[in-house]
């Protein structure tokens, strides 16, 4: 639990995550805005994130257990990169939407017939993009079982993924991060409230 202290701390201080009322890509309000596209702006903290989800994933999976890491862009992709680079695994990635041009391909990088892989992103609502990236592996027989995320926003990705057959796991979740930030009086209870009332809790 301490690297979930450390990060929610420094997710804070940066301004990473900000508690106020938000509208959300999807329209949706929220009572806090994650944007853990900054993180690699920070080298030090984004190497041991990449580092501790480089041992969840071993630890949970084991790491001889795919044969390369897939992402969608862009947030995800970044965090993709830097784990490949660490497990010495290739890397694949997913486009939103085939190119319409060349090739015309929605899955790039070095593909194979039944290869597994497990996918990263950088934070999980719905699991709507990850939803479609998994559906487009699919569609050229690839084989994946898990996903991970740095935060998981616990609005029903979870879900989504399972019923495709995908477990998501995730490095925290936002109560983890907004109880983490509370204990150390970094924000009031009247916060912890509205994140709690946003899942439902």
């Amino acid at each position: 639990m301490e690297f979930v202290k450390e990060f929610a701390t420094f997710l804070h201080k940066k301004g990473i995550i900000k508690f106020g009322d938000f509208t959300l890509a999807s329209g949706k309000k929220s009572s806090y805005y994650v944007d853990l596209r900054l993180v690699p702006s920070y080298p030090h903290e984004f190497r041991k994130m990449v580092k501790y989800l480089e041992n969840q994933i071993a630890q949970e999976i084991g790491l001889d257990e795919f044969d390369s890491i897939v992402s969608v862009p862009t947030g995800g992709l970044v965090i993709a990169s830097a784990l490949a680079i660490e497990t010495v695994k290739p890397l694949i990635y997913v486009r939103n939407k085939p190119k319409d041009y060349g090739t015309s391909k929605s899955v790039e990088g070095l593909i194979h017939d039944g290869m597994k892989v497990v996918m990263i992103d950088d934070v999980a609502t719905t699991g709507g993009s990850v939803v479609n990236a998994i559906k487009s592996l699919k569609e050229v027989n690839i084989s994946i079982s898990d996903a991970y995320v740095i935060v998981n926003r616990m609005e029903g990705a979870d879900e989504a993924l399972s019923e495709l057959g995908v477990k998501m796991h995730s490095m925290l979740n936002i109560l983890q991060i907004t109880e983490a930030l509370h204990e150390q009086n970094l924000v009031d209870q009247s916060i912890l409230d509205k994140v709690k009332n946003q899942l439902g809790k």
